[in-house]
């Protein structure tokens, strides 16, 4: 069933789903369940992410959540995949994270990107005086945190030598990752000489083209002297490939409802999917991985080889927790990870 060891890593985003009979608070703490037994597999990363005004996925505020889970694991790197920068001040970004770093040295990443995360509506009740950032403010923002973080604002910040952010004794800030799913967002990653995460599982262009272009165009930065890409992808593992397309349906339904309400029960989702399981569901978005370990095993493998990723992030949606835990243990097992001898 294992095999040797990758060239890439394998981590995980969570979206914390909440499933049909069940409630937010359930899928928050399905989180942190999820998140000790990723850390007792010997995952590499635990990242959460930013929805604001779902039924489906109950994880709008991932800076609490990443502290939650960052104290219930002992070795995962935890963070968020990611903060929807465009909404809040790079200020208290960078001071969140500083804090979250102290806390637990070593351990924390933040991602940003500007996507809402959100329905138009949401994002102006989550600016500032009903005054939403421009697309076009996002590089400028990103070379605020940036600054913030590291105690280096440009020359031209009006901030400079004024404002710190504080917690001030932390040693090394955590590393910021850009997430994308576009052209534009890689090109920022490029030119701040930063890692790029690429989403994969809802990217509607052509992933390996604007991987590629993040490559050739990145500068080498004090932060990170070359490139470093990982990919999110949808990944539904199970004993068997009947078994793992299964409980497939019961996502492919909820993308075909357009990703509102909880996540169906399968039985709801017999006979009512419209499109084939694993299937995307949204035209032009890109197909789930689904199947038994070894199905499962040689699609990351290609996925990875195709974009030369340095790490692959599972991002796991079906109706059941136990059955997502599965997934994740018979991937982990599938990829020959290293367990702890004891849950922690």
């Amino acid at each position: 069933m294992t095999s040797k060891p990758q060239p890439f890593r394998l981590g995980i985003l969570d979206q914390s789903p909440v499933s049909a009979g069940s409630s937010a608070a359930e899928a928050l703490s399905n989180t942190i369940d999820l998140a000790r037994h990723c850390d007792r597999l010997g995952y590499h990363r635990y990242w959460v992410a930013e929805h604001h005004n779902s039924n489906g996925l109950a994880g709008p505020a991932p800076e609490i959540l990443v502290g939650q889970i960052a104290a219930a694991t002992s070795q995962i790197r935890v963070g968020a995949g990611g903060v929807m920068l465009s909404h809040y001040s790079p200020l208290k970004v960078a001071e969140t994270f500083r804090i979250l770093e102290a806390l637990h040295p070593g351990r924390i990443d933040l991602g940003v990107g500007r996507a809402p995360g959100s329905d138009p509506m949401t994002m102006y009740a989550l600016a500032n005086n009903r005054q939403p950032n421009a697309v076009e403010a996002y590089p400028a923002m990103v070379e605020e945190l940036l600054g913030f973080l590291n105690n280096d604002l440009p020359e031209d910040n009006p901030f400079r030598g004024k404002v710190a952010a504080v917690p001030a004794a932390v040693g090394e800030p955590p590393p910021v990752w850009l997430l994308a799913s576009s052209p534009d967002s890689a090109s920022f990653a490029a030119h701040f000489g930063l890692p790029l995460s690429y989403a994969h599982f809802f990217g509607l262009g052509d992933g390996v083209a604007i991987v590629d272009t993040y490559r050739r165009n990145f500068k080498q930065s004090v932060w990170f002297d070359q490139p470093v890409v990982s990919i999110g992808v949808a990944v539904i593992c199970a004993e068997t490939d009947e078994a793992a397309q299964q409980l497939a349906t019961s996502v492919t339904l909820w993308r075909e409802r357009g990703l509102t309400g909880p996540i169906p029960t399968v039985q709801e989702s017999e006979g009512q999917v419209g499109l084939g399981a694993g299937s995307a569901g949204v035209p032009g978005r890109k197909p789930m991985v689904v199947g038994s370990p070894e199905t499962v095993r040689n699609q990351i493998q290609s996925l990875a080889q195709e974009y030369r990723a340095d790490e692959v992030l599972a991002v796991t949606i079906v109706w059941d927790h136990q059955a997502r835990v599965r997934s994740y243990e018979l991937l982990a097992e599938a990829f020959g990870l290293e367990t702890l001898s004891v849950l922690v």
